[in-house]
């Protein structure tokens, strides 16, 4: 299965100065149930983000400018040959993109399945998840978590 996966404000955003603009207990927990066991494809600055592989999954890097050497890591060009690898070498794993903004614009015509984590608030920011076609996907509701922040986790699932 491709798919991607990705929490973004009400206005749509992702990222300010090379960061989440949020930390919200228990946000992440879906991130790792998810991903864990499996291939997660990001782009160079999600990566330097969070600044290591993340435990219990394959992490491939898309940069052209840097290369990243460390155990369950790989680095490549592009988005293609990011999936080429995923495919061969790990050809039995769910395959989830992560981030950001140019690798979602890229992949939302390719996946299967989005997992989507919508804040229920506008947040400051200058790196946004794009616009897509909702007529391409099915939208369901898993859960609405209440709190100083809230948010709930969709799944979008293309259409056949």
């Amino acid at each position: 299965m491709l798919a991607l996966i990705v929490a973004f404000s009400k206005n749509g955003v992702i990222g300010k100065n090379g960061k989440i603009p949020w930390n919200i207990d228990g946000e992440q927990k879906r991130f790792k149930e998810l991903t864990t066991g499996n291939i997660i494809i990001m782009g160079r600055r999600t990566y330097e983000e969070i600044g290591f592989p993340l435990p219990n999954r394959e992490t491939i890097i898309v940069s052209r400018t840097k290369n990243f050497n460390q155990e369950h890591c790989i680095t490549v060009k592009s988005l293609k040959e990011a999936l080429e690898i995923a495919k061969k070498k790990f050809d039995k794993k769910d395959i989830f993109i992560s981030g950001g903004e140019k690798l979602y614009e890229e992949a939302i015509p390719l996946v299967e399945k989005m997992y989507i984590t919508e804040i229920e608030r506008e947040i400051a920011g200058d790196t946004y998840f794009p616009i897509f076609d909702k007529n391409k996907f099915k939208k369901e509701k898993i859960k609405h978590v209440d709190g100083e922040l809230p948010y709930t986790y969709y799944t979008y699932i293309k259409n056949r």
